[in-house]
């Protein structure tokens, strides 16, 4: 059994992180919540981010055999299917997305024939289940809170986390989207928090807070010395409450209503129509400002 060499991608834009992790023996590698440009001005899609993955795994070296989402995330549109049409990789996530879909659907008024089924991966992974990249063995953490959908991989030593942790001088992600819990949301770092001191926590967004360099990684051990919201081992009710009273005051992401019609569909834009172009659609007044 190996620990992988993990990789990490910023994108300062969405303030996203994405990584690049392979076994040193096989040579087996995995990507993890990759992003594909998207310009809300112009409406523009691209690939830059993508591409930077591809040429680091060339580079490298390395067999990719999965492309995992954590979650249909609400910042950014999922490179997915992009990444799988150059290299042929399977895609996957946690199968709770099939609860976001549907809930996503009923906000979006899709049509009936809009399909909940999570088809639009390759795999659905359920809680618990592992599966190996080479000789690294990966355990798939259900870690709802954020969203109902939300998993951790734990790669070997490496936990990427998605949007449930932060880095520890930021604490924890928001619990107020739909279908999001703070009461899960504790749950699930606690369930994060009981790994191996040594564990490796790669988290999915930084904000860099007093004027830090962006960061992704820290320990377990780190987290329950220094984690901003566990470092004095809250109750339950304590941490909802300091984590529902700061939800209140947090617009949504600019992204959201655009990104998550998209990562329902795998990442895969809405279907074209007629004149061969896709178009977003935002449903007016379901949300109100902050």
């Amino acid at each position: 059994m190996s620990n992988p060499i993990v990789k990490s991608f910023w994108d300062e834009i969405t303030g996203s992180w994405q990584y690049v992790f392979h076994d040193p023996e096989t040579m087996q590698g995995a990507v993890v919540d990759p992003v594909l440009d998207y310009d809300p001005l112009s409406g523009a899609t691209g690939t830059a981010n993508a591409e930077r993955l591809l040429a680091y795994i060339e580079q490298a070296g390395i067999e990719l055999v999965w492309i995992l989402d954590t979650h249909p995330h609400a910042d950014h549109f999922s490179a997915g299917p992009f990444l799988k049409s150059k290299t042929g990789a399977a895609t996957a996530i946690g199968a709770r997305v099939t609860d976001v879909q549907k809930l996503w659907q009923k906000i979006y008024h899709l049509p009936d024939d809009f399909r909940t089924d999570g088809h639009q991966w390759d795999r659905l992974f359920d809680s618990g289940e592992q599966f190996m990249v080479g000789t690294v063995p990966v355990t798939v953490i259900f870690s709802p809170g954020h969203t109902l959908a939300s998993i951790t991989y734990l790669a070997g030593d490496a936990a990427l986390v998605h949007d449930t942790l932060m880095m520890p001088d930021s604490g924890s992600s928001r619990a107020d989207f739909p279908g999001g819990s703070s009461k899960a949301l504790y749950a699930s770092i606690q369930e994060i928090l009981a790994l191996p001191d040594e564990t490796r926590v790669f988290v999915g967004h930084d904000y860099a807070p007093a004027g830090r360099d962006a960061a992704c990684e820290a320990t377990v051990a780190e987290h329950k010395a220094s984690n901003i919201h566990f470092r004095d081992h809250p109750g339950e009710t304590d941490y909802c409450a300091v984590r529902d009273a700061r939800d209140s005051t947090l617009p949504l992401p600019r992204l959201m209503l655009a990104a998550l019609q998209v990562n329902i569909r795998g990442g895969r834009l809405p279907e074209a129509e007629t004149n061969g172009r896709s178009y977003l659609k935002i449903p007016l007044n379901y949300f109100q400002p902050r």
